[in-house]
């Protein structure tokens, strides 16, 4: 007659409870890293901001309407950001927003002063890096009439263009 060994002495019996005793720690590992870690990339606001949409698209149907598109160039050796604008507007001064896709503590604002027939410069104090998503616009905030979007990958001698992106 054999005998079998307890329970305890076996191998699956441990080999089972071992995987939930695994899936119970890794569970409170990631939760723990979540909210350690949280970024925080959906705002708190975001019906609004969903409305304000009809809103972007009209300042770039505007835009396109007087005409305008804009060439970004930003040298990595001296911080200077230049904008040559094209079309009908030129305001004494632009907003141009960098926003970063990931974190939104990286989004930079500048102001490009109007040095001469549609050429705009600033500087920026740390050279850019990455990739950023660029609003060109003649004022802060929503009071802007018109808006130019684009794309940059930084640091990069190619100019960037900006245009009204509808």
């Amino acid at each position: 007659m054999r005998t079998h060994p307890p329970w305890y002495k076996q191998f699956w019996p441990w080999f089972m409870i071992g995987l939930l005793f695994s899936s119970v720690a890794f569970s409170l590992i990631y939760l723990t890293l979540s909210i350690r870690f949280f970024d925080g990339s959906v705002k708190g606001d975001y019906y609004k901001e969903g409305l304000a949409i009809n809103e972007q698209i009209a300042k770039q149907q505007h835009a396109q309407s007087l005409g305008l598109a804009a060439t970004l160039r930003a040298d990595p050796r001296t911080g200077d950001v230049v904008v040559d604008l094209q079309g009908e507007e030129r305001p004494e001064q632009l907003h141009l927003a960098l926003i970063f896709p990931t974190d939104g503590n990286r989004d930079r604002e500048l102001t490009l002063r109007h040095v001469r027939q549609g050429r705009y410069v600033a500087m920026v104090d740390e050279p850019l890096r990455y990739r950023w998503y660029l609003q060109l616009q003649p004022s802060e905030g929503s009071a802007a009439e018109w808006r130019l979007t684009g794309e940059a990958r930084f640091p990069d001698d190619a100019a960037v263009a900006l245009t009204p992106g509808i």
